[in-house]
């Protein structure tokens, strides 16, 4: 059944380590546990990254802390959209293999590394997540910091559990928390820049599982508000076996809103006008884009080539009861990336 939803608490995985139940659900209903994996540990990924959409300052933060198995990647990204912009750090350490410690789950645990050159810090506050991070090298040592508060996190994310036909013991286990509300300061080259929660939002793409070795995915998400209702979106494909069900939700007001299949139309140029049109008609789009960040690291044998572009997208969404959701120049970023590790 096309779009099967997850309703029922069990583990993620069998005893042989397939996934027990592919689909989609609204929370981690599945329980991950990496001890359950049945593939050497140079295969697990996990990661967390947060996405800061300052609708106020007119700028993007993305953070990440992630193990990848073979190599561990955490990195900030600073963009303006004046300028426009964009300023990248990473830090690459080989084969961590688990040692970064990453909670099997979202709802409880802290996130954190540190070394000389970054400090990151995702943390549980009660009903608040904290992001904490600090580079006095970023940006050729103009230096970068944050301390900012995630609040009104909203009932409903969109879950995925995908499986890959050509490997039973490989799996994607994904979740999305879209706009939750961004208070506090960022702190770059200087200037302080102050996030207002009645604008701004931020997004978590939080992932556990094995990937089979070459992939490409696209992914869009934005996280703010329309007509004072808050508004978002998930969309995404591109790997794995995605018969059981597809990420495509739309969520207003916190509750989600599934849809089915999303193509996006792309050229070569990452910076031509993009379109984005789905199976049923419930998402129909435009996107203008106002900077592509491009990051390649091409190790040989790991490869990780990355086009996230950031713009506005301007269209028509369709919940469930068939009300329209018109958006306007709405501040969001979508993606290609093509992995090898």
């Amino acid at each position: 059944m096309r779009n099967h939803q997850v309703t029922v608490p069990h583990k993620l995985l069998n005893p042989d380590g397939s996934l027990k139940e592919p689909g989609w659900s609204k929370s981690l209903v599945q329980a991950y546990d990496r001890r359950d994996i049945k593939k050497r540990k140079t295969r697990i990924k996990e990661w967390d990254y947060y996405y800061i959409m300052s609708n106020s300052n007119n700028l993007a933060l993305c953070l990440t802390v992630s193990d990848l198995g073979y190599i561990a990647l955490h990195s900030i990204n600073f963009i303006s959209f004046a300028e426009p912009f964009e300023k990248t750090q990473t830090v690459i350490l080989p084969f961590p293999m688990g040692k970064t410690g990453m909670p099997s789950t979202s709802a409880r645990g802290d996130v954190k590394f540190k070394n000389k050159k970054l400090a990151i810090e995702f943390l549980h506050k009660g009903s608040s997540r904290v992001i904490r991070m600090e580079s006095p090298e970023f940006d050729g040592k103009k230096g970068i910091r944050c301390n900012i508060v995630l609040t009104d996190e909203p009932q409903d994310s969109m879950v995925i559990a995908t499986p890959w036909a050509d490997d039973k013991k490989a799996f994607y286990y994904n979740q999305k928390i879209n706009c939750m509300r961004a208070s506090g300061k960022v702190e770059y080259d200087g200037k302080v820049y102050e996030l207002d929660p009645s604008v701004d939002f931020a997004g978590l793409d939080w992932g556990r599982g094995v990937w089979t070795y070459d992939n490409v995915w696209y992914w869009g998400s934005g996280s703010g508000q329309v007509d004072g209702h808050t508004f978002g979106f998930n969309i995404g494909y591109g790997f794995g076996d995605t018969s059981a069900a597809s990420e495509n939700v739309i969520f207003y007001d916190g509750v989600a809103h599934k849809i089915d299949d999303v193509t996006f139309n792309i050229s070569d140029n990452f910076v031509d006008p993009w379109t984005f049109t789905s199976s049923d008609g419930r998402f129909e789009m435009s996107f203008e884009p106002i900077i592509d960040r491009n990051a390649l690291i091409d190790l040989k044998v790991i490869l990780t080539d990355q086009h996230q572009v950031f713009g506005r997208m301007t269209g028509t969404a369709v919940l469930d009861d068939g009300t329209k959701v018109h958006i306007k120049d709405f501040l969001c970023f979508a993606e290609k990336v093509h992995n090898k590790y």
